[in-house]
């Protein structure tokens, strides 16, 4: 844990480090990006009615949700730590949504993501969901899960192993006793 955080309550961290991720990936970058697009074919065109796409667009979003607010709850109270890489869990965390995918936390704001995107019907929105979509597919195996296996050895191997990083399991899956 960095000295910045010394003496800074678990719950203040988590905060933190929800302003800085996950809200700046799915408010702040989106509005800027709408806001440069302005009037252009990229800018969108938001939905009016409540079609089909929105109420898709609507179960996305609340999906996204839940999942993001399952895994900070799981992060907080079993891995005494945040969902930032600069102070993260200092347990492995494999319940909820863990047992059924290793990446809960992304797939929640992938949803949110895909939810602006159709509301929205702005490319400018696809193109950062692709983006987002693509840095965490460089991101995840490359530096996260190599600081996983350090971190947590062969309990997070035989985890990674036995849980897939994008697609869920059907059967929840935990560490054998």
């Amino acid at each position: 844990m960095s000295s910045y955080h010394i003496g800074m309550p678990l719950f203040l961290r988590a905060l933190l480090s929800i302003l800085i991720l996950p809200v700046n990936v799915m408010v702040v970058i989106p509005v800027f990006l709408i806001w440069v697009s302005g009037n252009s074919a990229w800018g969108g065109n938001p939905r009016e009615t409540l079609d089909g796409i929105a109420w898709l667009s609507f179960a996305a979003c609340v999906g996204g949700f839940v999942l993001m607010a399952w895994t900070v709850t799981d992060f907080l109270t079993t891995g005494d730590g945040t969902l930032a890489p600069w102070d993260p869990p200092k347990k492995l965390v494999i319940k909820g949504p863990y047992q059924f995918v290793r990446n809960p936390m992304i797939s929640g704001v992938i949803l949110v993501l895909f939810a602006e995107t159709l509301i929205l019907h702005a490319w400018i929105m696809a193109a950062w969901l692709a983006f987002f979509i693509l840095a965490n597919a460089i991101y995840l195996p490359w530096i996260e899960e190599p600081e996983l296996e350090r971190r947590f050895g062969d309990d997070y191997r035989l985890y990674k192993e036995n849980v897939p990083r994008w697609i869920p399991r059907f059967i929840p899956w935990s560490l054998p006793e």
